[in-house]
C-alpha cells in the first residue's frame, strides 16, 4: 500500500481540487485516473461520507473524508477552501456521476474558481450524456437542464421558457416527483418524442422511447432517479410570428386540452388567462 500511495501522490498536485466522477450504477465504470487521484488526495469532499467509504473499501482504499452537501456548502465550504490554500489537495465527488453537474459541488468548484485556486476536472460517468447518447434523438445540439423547480408557479413559467427552443432537452427526474414532472411536460410542451432512462449502466437498466403522452400513463416500477431526453422545438412550433387564437391551436394540435392551451399561451405573452380566453371565445363565435 505504502508503494501504491506514493504512486497515487506523483499524478496529485498540492493545493488542487479534483472533480471526480463516479459510477452512476456500475462500479466497473470508475476509471484508473479516478482511482488513483482518490488513492493520491490529502483528504475528499464527499456528498454522502456513507457512500464514499463503500467505494473506497471497493477500491481499497482508506481516505479522510469532509461531509460537503446541499446543506452545509458555506460552512464546510470554508474549511476545504483553507485546507487547499495550506497546499492540501482534494477530491470533490458527489454520490453518483460527476460532481458539481445539477449538484451542490458547483458551489465549491465556483468558490475555488473565484478564490484562485486550481481546479482540475476527470472525465467519467455521467446520467445526462450516458441517457442522450442512448435516446436515439437529435444529440448535435442539446440543453441539459436538471431537475424542475419544485413550487408550481416557478415551474410552469420555467417550462414556458422551453416550448420554443428547438435543442434536444435533457432532465433529472427524482423518484417522488416522476408522475407530476412527466405530467407537467406533456401539458407545457406538448406530444413529443422521449426517452426516459432508467437504471443506467445497472442489470435492469431500461430505456422506454416514447412519446410524452403515452409515458406520462405508463405504469413502471419507479427505481433511483432518473433521465429524460426529450425532443427539441420544431420550426412550426415557434410563435412569435403567430396570432394569439393560432397560438392556441398550435398547443391544441400538439395534443394539450384547450384551456391547458390557453394558460400557457397567457403565460408565453405575460398576458391575462381571460384576455386569451376571451379571443379564443370570439373567434369561435364568429
Amino acid at each position: 500500500m505504502m508503494a501504491e500511495d506514493t504512486k497515487s501522490k506523483s499524478f496529485v498536485e498540492p493545493g488542487v481540487l479534483y472533480v471526480v466522477p463516479t459510477p452512476i450504477g456500475n462500479m466497473a465504470d470508475v476509471t484508473e485516473r479516478a482511482r488513483i487521484v482518490l488513492a493520491g488526495v490529502d483528504l475528499i469532499a464527499a456528498e454522502d461520507t456513507r457512500n464514499t467509504g463503500r467505494l473506497l473499501a471497493l477500491l481499497g482504499l482508506k481516505k479522510p473524508c469532509v461531509a460537503y452537501h446541499e446543506h452545509n456548502a458555506r460552512a464546510s465550504g470554508v474549511h476545504i477552501l483553507a485546507a487547499l490554500k495550506a497546499g492540501k489537495s482534494c477530491a470533490l465527488v458527489t454520490d453518483a456521476g460527476t460532481p458539481a453537474v445539477s449538484d451542490p459541488g458547483e458551489q465549491l468548484v465556483a468558490d475555488c474558481a473565484r478564490e484562485g485556486v486550481r481546479v482540475v476536472p476527470l472525465p467519467g460517468a455521467c446520467a445526462a450524456v450516458c441517457a442522450l447518447s442512448g435516446a436515439g434523438l437529435l444529440s448535435r445540439r442539446f440543453a441539459f437542464e436538471g431537475f424542475l423547480p419544485d413550487k408550481k408557479g416557478e415551474r410552469e413559467r420555467y417550462l414556458a421558457g422551453l416550448r420554443g427552443d428547438p435543442h434536444t432537452l435533457v432532465f433529472y427526474i427524482a423518484p417522488h416527483d416522476a408522475q407530476r414532472d412527466l405530467a407537467d411536460l406533456y401539458r407545457a410542451l406538448g406530444d413529443r418524442r422521449a426517452a426516459l432512462c432508467r437504471e443506467l449502466t445497472k442489470r435492469n437498466e431500461e430505456i422506454l422511447r416514447l412519446p410524452l403522452g403515452e409515458l406520462k400513463d405508463c405504469p413502471f416500477t419507479i427505481r433511483g432517479e432518473m433521465a429524460l431526453v426529450v425532443e427539441g422545438a420544431s420550426p412550426a412550433e415557434s410563435w412569435e410570428s403567430l396570432s394569439v387564437e393560432a397560438h392556441v391551436a398550435l398547443y391544441v394540435g400538439q395534443g394539450m386540452p384547450e384551456m391547458d392551451a390557453i394558460k400557457a399561451v397567457a403565460a408565453d405573452r405575460g398576458l391575462p388567462k381571460s384576455e386569451v380566453y376571451a379571443r379564443v371565445k370570439i373567434k369561435k363565435d364568429e
